[in-house]
């Protein structure tokens, strides 16, 4: 920092009148440029694809997450092209780019994303389905089906406990946990949107259960907000409280098991979207589409059936 023409320490104190001349350094602008990364592609054709998303990936750049997640992955797959925050309107089409453009650039100076070809999302920590567009022309369409709620999207989860009915529907609004900012919560309904969950407990074990979400609306970390506020977290979930043993006998050799599925054997939340289904934005053609949970989710779900009786 240099003051009144002269070089000076950071713990200089200002006085009234001085000159102060300094440098801002401007971080790189937020960018996408293609990434040689393996995905799992369920379904292509010329308007869209469907992905199956490992858990630990990201699906779009943003602060903290500059490369390594999805949009990276795909735009090598389409060999498209690097699309970067300050990029102008309507400077790429999606024809370069092999995605959709729609809502691809930032709304604002102060939210650098970058999201070509991004509809819908997933947690970082939640594998499964998602839809991506590749053409404009399916974008708006795609995500109008998500506005009205006609998406059929269909979750697959471990939790904590029993829920009580086993099924059923959880509703609530959810908005930042005012305690809390990192975190979505149940608030009252003038301070967050509106939300439902319909469940229904398809195995049973003695202290967990797997359980299947549909869900009604699409609001940020809903299966999570919902099923902790129920005092059911999901197993493994760190931010609202899935990674300690909640129910059953609290022996040491229990929570060293439970230490290890947190730590090793499934690092995130056991929650995996199944099913998706939608109407193709171009043909009109009902298109329905299913994956298995990941290899570690099931191996989990085995201890759980063994060590859990």
């Amino acid at each position: 920092m240099n003051v009144n023409g002269t070089d000076v320490k950071k713990s200089y104190s200002v006085e009234p009148g001085d000159e102060i001349v300094f440098r801002l350094i401007r971080k790189p602008p937020m960018q996408a440029e293609p990434e040689p990364i393996p995905l799992d592609i369920v379904h292509e054709d010329d308007d869209l694809l469907v992905v199956n998303k490992p858990a630990g990936m990201v699906v779009h750049p943003a602060p903290g997450h500059r490369s390594g997640t999805l949009v990276h992955a795909l735009l090598h797959h389409v060999d498209g092209q690097t699309v970067a925050a300050d990029d102008e309107a309507g400077a790429a089409a999606d024809e370069d780019v092999g995605l959709s453009m729609v809502n691809a650039l930032p709304e604002a100076p102060n939210h650098p994303i970058v999201r070509p070809g991004i509809v819908h999302r997933l947690d970082k920590g939640t594998s499964g389905l998602l839809v991506v567009a590749k053409r404009d022309r399916a974008h708006q369409p795609l995500a109008e089906q998500f506005k009205a709620h006609t998406v059929d999207r269909r979750y697959r989860a471990l939790v904590w406990g029993h829920l009580d009915p086993s099924n059923g529907t959880i509703e609530g609004a959810i908005g930042r946990d005012p305690n809390r900012r990192q975190r979505m919560a149940i608030v009252p309904e003038a301070d967050g949107k509106w939300a439902k969950t319909h469940y229904e407990t398809v195995e049973y074990h003695a202290h967990t259960s797997e359980v299947t979400f549909q869900l009604e609306t699409g609001r940020t970390h809903q299966i999570r907000v919902h099923t902790s506020h129920r005092h059911h977290p999901i197993l493994g979930d760190p931010k609202y409280g899935g990674d300690s043993v909640r129910y059953g006998p609290q022996t040491g050799e229990r929570r060293s098991f439970f230490d290890r599925v947190f730590n090793d054997a499934l690092p995130h939340p056991a929650l995996h979207a199944y099913r998706l289904g939608f109407t193709h934005p171009t043909t009109g053609e009902t298109l329905h589409f299913e994956a298995d949970p990941p290899a570690e989710w099931n191996r989990v779900r085995r201890r759980l059936r063994e060590e859990e009786q």
